[in-house]
């Protein structure tokens, strides 16, 4: 589940789509209407983002940042730190559901957590879910009860101001040993901050009453708990700076605001490296990156401190990788922890063309990208030609790199693409932190579209581009890993253009006889029929486009069962995918299979109309083994020498 970004629609509430919304920071005065101003922070990734028992701590690995805070800032006005808002939780609770203390996240109903006077069970985790509990303990829950209460509602300020208090009474600092009540402190410190801000704007008063003095000191704790235990260099830890920053002028405290700018420092250079990767190992992340270290740029401005250059070099970087990551639909491809999500885009970025499809901002120059931290992404073009369209291209992702960390997956050598407008292959999705057997499937070799050995186990390998090649009408690579105990691997992987197509060739050995697997994970519409040994197919009912998957015999006969379609399958799990964490969807994966000490997989994912054919002959011209093709009218060949490489011939 993903919160949307959206402010409280109640009367008489500023709201500035300022930082979610924009490409870079901007400094805004305070409104001058009625209730308080909320700067809407990015949207929040739902699930929460710790593993019980493990450390959540990511250490700066890079040189720090030099240039933030070094320079005043010219505000137009004193400096102020907004209420970021609820990130939509607060649409899920209405304020009868507070006067009744009853919490909400979705996707589960709502459940009675007090006795209806706001004394709340802060030990209740009736659905047995992290996410529930760490964002029940956010107590953003609480955003249209405070909204209302900023315009003046007594009623509602008695509320929220008896349920906050009632957290900062049960949970005395410290709250390190209770990781969801530790996880949400960032976010209970804005909301704590929104509470302040209501209070004065409610009782149309300029400093806090006594009866409200203990937020200031609540405040005080959460700053402290935000000293004492930094997350480090990721997404977590850049939200407890911005938060401790806020303290910092709320409060009138320069050592909070001047360690929060010495940490979003340090971890701006390790959270997105210099080519724009961010270290989280997931393009929604990525995304959410992007959206973060905007929102840190209007902090510092409103917060009356310069934000330097370096955060939005950074972010122009990242702007470029997610461009690129863009696939033919306009969208990210599921890697690692993301859920399916357009590109946003934004005014000014390359992202306004990729995000609109083409119909905003202009056509970026870069058609592949190739990333140290473990990425390929690859299009045949940015729709620039009438001919094809925006999403008349094909793009391709392939992952590669240092060990899975963080939102990662074991998702190394893993391809997606999509070609004449539609998913073509795909991941195994996201999975929710609590799904069990499911999150584990989600994030394994199985899920994704690589060669696997599950008679071994994985060691998380890091995988090696050993070379790789981008010419005009194709694109080649070679990557190498160690995916099990005694087994290598080999992939080559080649995509043409006109025909549009993917080639893989994958190669294997290992000291003990194993069953190699080359999966291929099909969208959920499509159907997929096996004709024979060589050759599947699959479409969605009266879809224009079909897939012909075929391999070709290479090094090795193709035995019995050497392609395979898994569906539904549930011991073991495969043919499934997740589009958001709490949506699973069958969905066909077609397995082309091998046993024995070696393998050789020759295989073609061939994109064509629904009408369309692929033919295809074989060839051995002294030490080059070439196959040729004729892919509904289009010709084209491929050849694989005789030292080993793949690349197109014709």
């Amino acid at each position: 589940m993903r919160f949307r970004g959206t402010a409280v629609a109640a009367v008489g509430i500023a709201v500035l789509l300022l930082g979610a919304g924009t490409a870079s920071g901007e400094i805004r005065a305070p409104g001058e209407t009625p209730g308080i101003q909320i700067v809407p922070g990015p949207e929040e990734p739902g699930g929460a983002e710790f593993v019980p028992g493990a450390s959540n701590v990511v250490p700066a690995t890079a040189a720090p940042a030099t240039d933030i805070g070094t320079a005043a800032v010219q505000s137009l006005a004193a400096p102020f730190y907004a209420c970021p808002g609820y990130s939509g939780l607060e649409t899920q609770n209405p304020l009868a559901n507070l006067y009744a203390d009853k919490f909400t996240w979705s996707p589960y109903a709502a459940y009675k957590v007090g006795n209806g006077g706001g004394n709340i069970n802060w030990s209740l985790n009736p659905y047995k879910n992290a996410s529930w509990y760490m964002w029940f303990h956010s107590l953003r829950w609480l955003g249209q009860g405070i909204a209302a209460a900023s315009t003046g509602n007594l009623t509602a300020l008695t509320r929220v101001n008896t349920i906050a208090y009632d957290w900062y009474r049960d949970n005395p600092y410290s709250w390190k040993a209770n990781v969801g009540a530790w996880e949400s402190t960032m976010h209970r410190t804005n909301v704590l901050i929104c509470l302040r801000q209501a209070i004065l704007s409610g009782l149309k008063v300029t400093a806090v009453p006594a009866r409200y003095a203990w937020v200031d000191a609540a405040l005080l704790s959460h700053a402290r708990f935000l000293t004492n235990y930094w997350s480090g260099a990721w997404n977590h830890g850049t939200d407890e700076s911005i938060a401790l920053f806020g303290v910092g002028v709320t409060l009138n405290r320069s050592d909070y605001k001047n360690l929060a700018v010495k940490r979003l420092a340090a971890g701006i250079t390790t959270s997105i490296d210099a080519q724009g990767s961010t270290n989280e190992q997931s393009t929604g992340y990525a995304a959410f990156n992007y959206r973060l270290w905007g929102r840190a740029i209007t902090v510092l401005q409103n917060g009356g401190v310069s934000p330097g250059t370096t955060i939005q070099t950074r972010r122009a970087l990242l702007a470029k990788w997610l461009t690129l990551a863009t696939n033919s639909v306009g969208r990210l491809p599921q890697i690692g922890d993301t859920e399916l999500q357009a590109t946003y885009p934004y005014a000014g970025t390359p992202m306004e063309y990729a995000g609109s499809l083409g119909t905003k901002g202009t056509a970026p120059p870069w058609r592949v990208g190739v990333y140290s931290a473990g990425y390929v992404f690859g299009r045949t073009g940015w729709g620039t030609d009438p001919a094809r369209g925006f999403r008349g291209e094909s793009a391709y992702s392939i992952r590669y790199g240092p060990p899975r960390a963080f939102h990662g997956h074991f998702d190394h050598t893993g391809i997606t693409y999509t070609a004449r407008g539609r998913d073509i292959v795909i991941n195994g999705g996201y999975a929710a932190y609590n799904a069990g057997v499911w999150r584990t499937w989600t994030l394994g070799p199985s899920a994704h579209s690589v060669m696997t050995t599950p008679l071994s186990t994985y060691t998380n390998p890091t995988t090696r581009l050993a070379a790789y090649s981008v010419k005009t009408t194709s694109e080649s690579y070679v990557f190498t890993d160690a995916p099990g105990s005694g087994i290598s691997r080999v992939r080559r992987v080649l995509v043409l253009k006109d025909p549009d197509l993917l080639v893989t060739w994958d190669v294997a050995s290992a000291r003990t006889a194993q069953a190699f697997q080359t999966l291929w994970h099909l969208p959920s519409d499509q159907r997929a029929s096996v004709y024979s040994r060589t050759t599947a197919t699959a479409i969605a009912p009266r879809d224009s486009t079909k897939t012909i998957l075929f391999q070709v015999p290479f090094k090795q006969a193709l035995p019995p069962g050497a392609i395979l379609v898994k569906q539904a399958q549930t011991s073991p799990i495969q043919g499934w995918t997740y589009p958001s964490s709490f949506v699973r969807k069958s969905a066909p994966t077609l397995m082309l299979a091998r046993s024995g000490k070696t393998a050789s997989i020759l295989s073609f994912v061939v994109p064509v109309r629904a009408s369309g054919t692929v033919t295809y002959s074989v060839r051995q011209s002294g030490t080059t083994f070439i196959v040729s093709l004729n892919v509904g009218g289009r010709r084209a060949a491929i050849a694989i020498s005789g030292g080993g490489s793949l690349y197109r011939a014709g």
